[in-house]
């Protein structure tokens, strides 16, 4: 019966867009209101300067959002992961464990906060004047930390359980009910920023209440006692593959903070002092988020669109739908400029009124720091596209060049220049660079997408399946590059009489998932240290933790129903339960590889000797990324073989003869 095609590979883009993006976007808009309604309200109820202090107390919030981001989506990946490893008990620990350090860290940074506030506040740029509201803002907005950032690590967690509406429903009743309760608190009960962060606080509160409530129903697995005892190797699989959302949020943390420390020093030299500055700004960097939240969500939307086109070699749909989320974003950007250019004053009118000064300097901002502002409309989608295809470095490098390459360095620089209007100067340097970066890679990559195929290092499968065996049992073959492991497997398949499996999973995973030989043969085993940058915002496992999964069930499958030799692909781990395995690792001097990589795999000689090395670390990211273990450690194996000493075909002889001696214990 012929498969029926992913609605990925045939649906209209536009269709797809909405479908995924709108989700995106509503999530996005629901964490960026909080601070925005306090900041309208605190604006008509106290004055900028209560304003200005939100946005010195602004950093805190980001640095526990980058915290709760790491362990929440971290937590929903490892989920992911161990679920689609058939380990309902490991994936339970992944959540409890989750949660455990969330409450532990929210705590001590509630703490910390609590205690060092005014050290903290003058950290990110606080004045004198600011800081009496400052401190007010910023010791309520601790005590609330704890069931802020809880409450936002269960919102991944709960998404990854098969329940996004849920978690919407609650971030969207904590929104809703901050925006009823600031005017109620500041207006009528005339507590200024007090009233503005207890609203927060309790509406944070609300959205805690109704996450840890699910908590008790959760659908995936059974959250016992156990699941919540603390395991290191768990929390830390945990804060890798969160560490993508930690990276990001901690990025606009330094921007603030640099930022306040640059508007207080040059600011306080100028005509406007230093709090206009601040406080303005930080409306700005706020407005523009909204923006930024939209394009985001667009973009993001587009990532299992990518993802399944671009790996299905349907680079037409891939090229329609780039076409397309640029065009959208180009429009939503362009649109924001008019209005930022037209009417500054109307916009910062939103947040209350101010002085002659005051709107003197927001229209001076607006225009300067979002002049290019459009350009937004292709960076973010370009760096959104890479991490969909699996350009880990590209996708990192657009992630991070805005804001730590370019922004920082251009308001030091500029700021010495031209004083309080030179650190507005440093908005359209950044947009400009990052978005020639992005236009370059963009054009490379579209330019080649039709181009190149991977030349397959994997023997084509002929071994004969006279079983000689009387016993079903699996060798599983991990090997260095170049130290003929993988013809070892072959000769082992071949003495034994029984199936060697290596091309035949790409073939099967091609055909289950719709994605092309090519791109499976790119990703297997390739997983590298800038992957940790490249998880998806919204998807819980990027396209190579999808293959992986697969893969293990192929894997577990075959090993079910046949003797056979496995070659690479974690297998030694994926089977590390099954009692009928032969474990062998086959490693070799680096002088025998390089002679083996260049006479049979026709490498060249000047840069064979990196490639092996670089080869070699790929395999073993790739191998502790998802086994938690070192690749080429001893004890994961059962033998592990130099095939310098006897050669791989009396190599191959030696294991064929241990695993007829594993033949006679199983018996």
């Amino acid at each position: 019966m012929e498969k029926e095609e992913n609605i990925l590979g045939k649906e209209k883009i536009g269709k797809l867009i909405l479908k995924f993006g709108v989700p995106c976007i509503i999530s996005l808009l629901v964490n960026s209101l909080y601070n925005i309604v306090d900041q309208i309200f605190i604006g008509w109820g106290v004055g900028y300067l209560g304003n200005g202090a939100t946005n010195i107390v602004f950093p805190i919030v980001m640095i526990a959002l980058a915290f709760s981001l790491m362990l929440g989506d971290g937590s929903s990946a490892y989920l992911s992961l161990r679920l689609g490893e058939k380990k309902e008990k490991e994936a339970a620990k992944g959540v409890g464990n989750g949660i455990i350090s969330i409450a532990i860290v929210s705590t001590l940074l509630c703490i910390i906060t609590l205690v060092f506030l005014p050290q903290l506040l003058t950290m990110f740029g606080c004045t004198d004047a600011l800081r009496p509201y400052a401190e007010g803002y910023g010791r309520i907005i601790a005590i609330g930390l704890p069931f802020m950032m809880i409450g936002t690590s269960l919102n991944s967690i709960i998404r990854a359980d098969g329940s996004p509406r849920y978690s919407m429903i609650s971030m969207v009743t904590g929104a809703i009910l901050n925006t009823i309760l600031d005017p109620i608190l500041i207006f009528v009960f005339k507590m200024g920023v007090e009233g503005a962060a207890i609203a927060t606080i309790f509406s944070q509160f609300i959205t805690f209440l109704l996450n840890i409530i699910y908590v008790r129903k959760f659908k995936s697995t059974k959250l016992d006692k156990e699941a919540f005892k603390v395991q290191g190797v768990v929390v830390r699989k945990i804060s890798t593959l969160g560490i993508s959302s930690f990276i990001t949020q901690m990025s606009f943390v330094c921007v603030v903070t640099v930022q306040n420390n640059l508007f207080a020093k040059y600011g306080a030299e100028s005509k406007f002092g230093p709090e206009i500055p601040i406080t303005v700004q930080g409306i700005v960097m706020k407005i523009n988020q909204i923006l930024n939240s939209i394009i985001v969500g667009i973009s993001s939307g587009t990532q299992p669109i990518f993802g399944y086109n671009y790996g299905a070699r349907q680079f037409d749909r891939v090229k329609k739908t780039l076409k397309t989320v640029l065009g959208i974003s180009i429009v939503i950007s362009t649109t924001a400029f008019i209005l930022f250019q037209t009417i500054p004053d109307k916009l910062i009118s939103i947040f209350g009124s101010g002085d002659e000064m005051y709107m003197e300097f927001a229209c001076i901002a607006f225009r300067t720091f979002l002049l290019l502002c459009i350009c937004n409309g292709v960076q973010i989608p370009s760096g959104i596209f890479f991490q969909a295809i699996g350009k880990s470095s590209r996708s990192a490098i657009l992630s991070l060049s805005r804001q730590i390459l370019f922004l920082i360095p251009a308001m030091f620089i500029f700021g010495n220049l031209f004083g309080v209007t030179g650190i507005l100067y440093a908005g359209p340097v950044a947009d400009g660079l990052a978005f020639i970066l992005a236009v370059s890679f963009l054009v490379y990559e579209v330019r080649n997408l039709n181009k190149g195929s991977i030349k397959s290092e994997t023997l084509i499968d002929d071994t004969s399946t006279d079983n000689k065996l009387s016993k079903r049992i699996i060798i599983t073959v991990s090997r260095e590059y170049g130290s003929g492991g993988r013809y070892i497997g072959r000769l082992i398949a071949d003495i034994l009489g029984i199936k060697l499996y290596d091309k035949d999973f790409v073939e099967k995973l091609a055909e289950e998932t719709g994605l092309s030989e090519e791109y499976i043969e790119k990703k297997e085993e390739k997983r590298n240290v800038l992957d940790i940058l490249n998880n998806g915002y919204y998807a819980g496992l990027n396209n190579a933790d999808e293959l992986f999964l697969k893969e293990s069930e192929l894997i577990k499958e075959v090993a079910q129903k046949e003797s056979c030799v496995i070659i690479g692909r974690c297998a030694d781990f994926i089977l590390k339960d099954e009692p009928n395995v032969v474990k062998v690792f086959v490693y070799s001097s680096l002088e025998n590889k390089i002679k083996r990589a260049t006479q049979i795999y026709g490498m060249d000689k000047a840069k064979v000797q990196r490639e092996i090395k670089r080869i070699d670390k790929v395999r073993a990211n790739h191998y502790k990324y998802y086994t938690e273990s070192n690749w080429g450690d001893h004890s994961n194996y059962d033998i592990c073989i130099n095939s310098d000493v006897l050669g791989v075909d009396k190599s191959a002889e030696l294991i064929c003869k241990m695993v007829e001696d594993k033949q006679e214990i199983l018996a």
